[in-house]
This record gives C-alpha cells, sequence and structure tokens, in this order.
C-alpha cells in the first residue's frame, strides 16, 4: 500500500491550464469516456503491431450508474495500467501518456483520442470521491486500486481484478445530483459520444410490456462507430447521406446538397456539411454544424473554424489537429485553424462549381433557397467571391436564370444609357412594382429579380466587380430617367412657376417625410405624379438596416422623388384649380398608392372621393 500527495508542479500545470480548463461540468463523461476508448483503441494498436498476442475478444466501453447510491462507472476492457504508470499518469496531473503512446505506435493508433490531454480530473468536477480500479495488459501484472477524494492525499495499494482494464468509479457529490439521473446520463452520452470509434453501453435494451418499458436481454449500444464522414464517398449513396442528416436533424426538411469533406495533408479533417433549405432566410440557427475530434463530439460553435457565412449549414467536421480546449484567440491565430478554413472554403466552392457545371437545372430549381449562403459568403470571403462570381445565378421577373456573365452579355446590347454605361435594373416584389417592370418591359428592357436580405450589400459588390455598370432598381425613378437615351428636355420654367408646383403637390402628400418636387415632361401618356425614391439614399438606408457601418444613413429620415409630369392634362387642370382640386388629391394618393404608401385615414378618403367623383 501507498498513500502520497498528488504531484502538482511548475513544469506540469501550466499546460493543464492552457490546455484543459473546462467551464461546463457536464463534460467531465465525455473526457472519462474518451480515456476508457483511447484505452481501447490502444490495446487494439498493440495487436495490430503484434505487441498484444492476447485475446481482443469485442472491445467495449460499458458506463454503469447506481441512480439511489449517486455512483457511476465507466468501465473498459483495454490496456489497463500498471502501478507504476498510475503514479505517472494519473499522479502526476496532466501528463498524458496518449503522446508518448502516439510516437511508439504512431502507424497504428492514429485516432487516439486523448492527445490533448489526460481529462480524468474532471471527474472532480462532480465526484467528492473517484476510485481507479486497473490491470495492465502487461503479462504478470498485478492490479491496482487508487482512490482520492478531491485534494492532493490519495491511496493507492495492490488489489485483485479479474480481467484487464479499468474500472472508474464516481461517487457524485449533492451539488452534481443531476448527474445520478439515467436520463440526464443518457443525454449526454448521445450529446458527446453519439459517434465514438469503439461501443459505448448504457444499460440493456428496453421494451414496451404490461403498459410501461422494461430491460431487455441485449445491451444499449448508444453510439454508430462507424459514421459516414469515416467513409470513402464511393461507398456512401444519396439515401445514406440523407439518413445521416435525418439523424441529425430529425425535424429538418430534407437538405438540398452535401459536401463530404476528406484530408489528410497538410492536416487532417474529415466531415459531412449540408445546405439545409430555410423556411425563413433571415431565421437561421447557426449552430448546427458539430465539431468532433476522433469522432468526439467537443462543440456546436465552430465560429472560430468555419468561414462565418458557412456557419449556416449544417453538418459534422472532424480533425484531431483543432486545438479543442484553448481560447478563441488562440484559435484565431492557430496555423492550423486557418488552413481548415480555407480548404472548407474551397471545398464549397468547389462543389457549388460543380453543381454549376454538371447540374445546372438543380442547381436553378433550389437557387432560391441557396442564395442568401452564396451572396452573404461573397460579400465576407475574397477567394469565395472569386469563385462565386463563376456560379451565382440571376433570376430576372420572368423567373429565368442567368450567370452573371451570361445575364451581362444578354443585356448588354440594348440596356446601355447615353454615355454607354450598362445598367441593370431590378425589382424586389413583383407584385408592389408591377407598374415599374412593365414600364421597363415596355421599352423592351429586362429586369432582375433581386430579393435576397443582403441584396442592398451584393448590388454594390456587383457594381465593383462587374465595373463600368450601375444597378438601379425599377422604381428609383421614371425609366427614361433609369437608362437615359438622350439628354431630357427640361421643361421651361421660372423658379417661381416651379415653387408654385412644389409647395402644390406638397401640400397635398403626408407629413413626416422629405419630398423633393420636380416638374418634367415625361409625354402626355405618361402618370401625372409618380413617386420614386433615389436609389443611392434608399440603397444606403436598408444597407445601414442590416449593418455595416452606414448607421447615419439608417437615422435620416425618408426622402422621395416627386415627378410631376407637365405633359400629362390633368396637371395642367390641377394648377388652374389649386390646392382645394379634388384632382390633386386623387393623383397624388393614386402615386403613393403605387407605392404602398397610401394607409389608414388617407387610403379610406382616397377611397371615399373615388367613390364621390365617379358619380
Amino acid at each position: 500500500m501507498a498513500n502520497g500527495k498528488i504531484g502538482v508542479t511548475t513544469e506540469n500545470i501550466f499546460p493543464v491550464i492552457k490546455q484543459f480548463l473546462y467551464s461546463d461540468h457536464e463534460i467531465f463523461l465525455r473526457e472519462l469516456v474518451a480515456n476508457a476508448v483511447d484505452a481501447t483503441r490502444k490495446l487494439q494498436a498493440l495487436a495490430l503491431s503484434g505487441d498484444f498476442k492476447g485475446e481482443l475478444g469485442e472491445p467495449k466501453v460499458r458506463i454503469e450508474l447506481d441512480e439511489k447510491k449517486k455512483v457511476l462507472r465507466i468501465i473498459d476492457e483495454g490496456i489497463g495500467m500498471t502501478a507504476d504508470e498510475v503514479d505517472r499518469y494519473i499522479n502526476q496531473i496532466a501528463f498524458s501518456s496518449a503522446g508518448e503512446f502516439l510516437e511508439k505506435y504512431k502507424d497504428q493508433a492514429g485516432s487516439i483520442i486523448g492527445h490533448f490531454g489526460l481529462g480524468f480530473y474532471s471527474a472532480f468536477m462532480v465526484a467528492s470521491k473517484v476510485t481507479i480500479h486497473t490491470l495492465s495488459w502487461q503479462e504478470g501484472a498485478e492490479g491496482v486500486f487508487w482512490s482520492c477524494e478531491g485534494d492532493p492525499d490519495y491511496k493507492m495499494q495492490k488489489k485483485e481484478k479479474a480481467g484487464r482494464g479499468t474500472v472508474v468509479t464516481l461517487y457524485l457529490d449533492d451539488d452534481a445530483e443531476e448527474f445520478a439521473s439515467r436520463d440526464r446520463i443518457r443525454g449526454l452520452l448521445d450529446k458527446y459520444c453519439k459517434f465514438m470509434p469503439v461501443p459505448v453501453i448504457f444499460g440493456k435494451k428496453q421494451e414496451w410490456k404490461d403498459g410501461k418499458y422494461v430491460d431487455t436481454d441485449a445491451d444499449d449500444v448508444i453510439n454508430d462507430v462507424e459514421p459516414i464522414w469515416t467513409k470513402a464517398p464511393s461507398e456512401l449513396s444519396d439515401e445514406d447521406y440523407l439518413k445521416f442528416y435525418k439523424a441529425l436533424y430529425p425535424m429538418e426538411e430534407d437538405p438540398m446538397f452535401h459536401i463530404h469533406l476528406n484530408v489528410d495533408y497538410p492536416f487532417t479533417l474529415t466531415g459531412v456539411l449540408y445546405f439545409p433549405k430555410l423556411k425563413e432566410r433571415m431565421a437561421i440557427d447557426r449552430h448546427k454544424i458539430q465539431l468532433y475530434c476522433n469522432q468526439m463530439f467537443v462543440t456546436d460553435h465552430v465560429e472560430e473554424i468555419v468561414p462565418d457565412f458557412l456557419t449556416l449549414l449544417h453538418g459534422v467536421i472532424d480533425s484531431p489537429d483543432i486545438p479543442l480546449n484553448v481560447s478563441r484567440s488562440y484559435l484565431q491565430s492557430d496555423a492550423n485553424v486557418k488552413k481548415i478554413s480555407t480548404y472548407i472554403t474551397k471545398k464549397v466552392a468547389d462543389r457549388l462549381e460543380e453543381i454549376f457545371k454538371e447540374q445546372r437545372p438543380q442547381l436553378e430549381e433550389k437557387w432560391d433557397n441557396i442564395k442568401l449562403f452564396i451572396e452573404y459568403g461573397m460579400l465576407t470571403d475574397e477567394k469565395f467571391c472569386e469563385r462565386g462570381m463563376k456560379f451565382a445565378l440571376l433570376k430576372n421577373t420572368d423567373g429565368k436564370y442567368f450567370s452573371i456573365d451570361e445575364y451581362k452579355a444578354a443585356v448588354e446590347p440594348f440596356q446601355k444609357d447615353k454615355d454607354k454605361k450598362l445598367v441593370f435594373l431590378y425589382a424586389n416584389d413583383v407584385q408592389r412594382q408591377y407598374s415599374f417592370i412593365e414600364a421597363a418591359k415596355d421599352k423592351g428592357y429586362d429586369v432582375l429579380l433581386l430579393d435576397c436580405e443582403v441584396d442592398p450589400h451584393f448590388v454594390n459588390l456587383l457594381e465593383t466587380r462587374i465595373g463600368d455598370c450601375r444597378f438601379a432598381r425599377v422604381d428609383s425613378d421614371s425609366i427614361d430617367n433609369l437608362i437615359p437615351q438622350e439628354d431630357l428636355k427640361k421643361p421651361e420654367l421660372s423658379e417661381d412657376e416651379k415653387n408654385q408646383i412644389s409647395e402644390l403637390f406638397k401640400s397635398a402628400l403626408p407629413e413626416g417625410n422629405d419630398y423633393l418636387v420636380e416638374p418634367r415632361n415625361l409625354g402626355a401618356e405618361a402618370d401625372p405624379v409618380v413617386i420614386t425614391q433615389s436609389e443611392f439614399m434608399r440603397r444606403y438606408r436598408e444597407m445601414s438596416a442590416l449593418g455595416g457601418g452606414m448607421n447615419f444613413y439608417g437615422q435620416l429620415p425618408e426622402s422621395y422623388n416627386v415627378i410631376v409630369n407637365l405633359e400629362n392634362p390633368l396637371v395642367a387642370r390641377i394648377r388652374e384649380e389649386g390646392r382645394e382640386s379634388d384632382l390633386l388629391r386623387q393623383v397624388t394618393d393614386l402615386a403613393l398608392l403605387a407605392n404602398g404608401m397610401l394607409k389608414g385615414k388617407a387610403l379610406s378618403d382616397f377611397i371615399a372621393r373615388s367613390k364621390r367623383m365617379l358619380q
């Protein structure tokens, strides 16, 4: 028997602080099961190398819980430990055996989870006492029993054990009573151990019998030891990918595409990412990518590892090369993390370009559901933007899709202004902007539909990327002024006449907004009054609403251009009748109604006036 103090020295405490600080107590179960899995995998590696010649049996890790006594056990049949190894690896905190084991058996032990730090001492976050009963795989080894009650004092003695492996027993604290619940432990095993590479057993499978669930004789294996990301894509069908997605997200609609990640140099990374179908494009849960380390769940907060726009995706990433228990600032500066982020971006771009080239109809069919991903990615990631210019689609108001280059080529011959600058017209609401769209079509122009939430920013990006062009929303001016073919002939009015017209029409407009009244010659058949919003001001107000350092524009009052068509005969009558003219209010209300700006009492008054004028 030996008594002593657990060794904590300045040489080994700092790696613990740096690599092994847990803020969530539930993590203890992940760490202990991970250690048990490691011990099992190590024995398998020894067998492959020929060092272990005994019977492996069926490797497994078993979890046992006594709810009444609040005792939890993690049992493995793995490599076990000798007394010297217990002294070295348990009594010296933060000295993990995985590092030297990997060096010796690197060809056989490619997936030892614990290489980032021994997690045994996380047990003391929830237990008042912890014991270890272990027997090494080595021939002639003797059983060892170790116990500690959460302070530097421990007890260690020889104790017979029937078979190799380790039993870790936790006597749970009163303030950790939640972990003495079967449902709680099952939930944690589902969360952290669902895909560990060794069968993890928790009790027996149950069946419904005589009005209640009862145990069967079959072990309840809670994990899938070979999830699809551990397999080659050639071994998998679309049905396999869909089945896995449904297992991860049972309440979600079927995904639109998947991307299989698999790289082993200069870092190791596997995984499967999915493009989900979004019911509401901005109601997005960003925590649907799960990060694993050798099939052990680590976190679903992957912002420092996955590029921001790809946090909109769902799926799994597994890599042993990501430092898992360090600060976010460390992650941000870690070279492997940056390489992984770049690789994932490239793979997503590769997949989208492949679909664009080989499955164009499928891409068009699903474009409305994925364009937020693409546009957001192009706005936030320079390299992805370069790739995205090749496969991003534009849709016009007739529902026809084009690549950016295709659309430019299609409209370039007939959609240039008098200065030979290409003008892209667009709408964001076909129904609301119907009259403006039809006016553009009557002139032989095409109109894009840009109705994504980030399109105000995306339009700016396209103007920069395409070059020598401008985008104009179809309701931001009269169509002849959006793509002027010649210098417009201005009405011959004195300043007093302009001011009189301005005062006259402002008197019929609702208060609370800024109006700039501008008399123009639009032709006798054109509407008497057209209300528009400046492309510049409207676009930057929308960009401000989405963020982007333009809050100044968001604080400005709404501003509208009120175009009075002097060539429409109704305007001449209005100028004669003055402010009391029902016709003034009627044509002004019609312009407001066309822009969705006539509401409440003003709308009720318009309807009553319309009835009166029709009598």
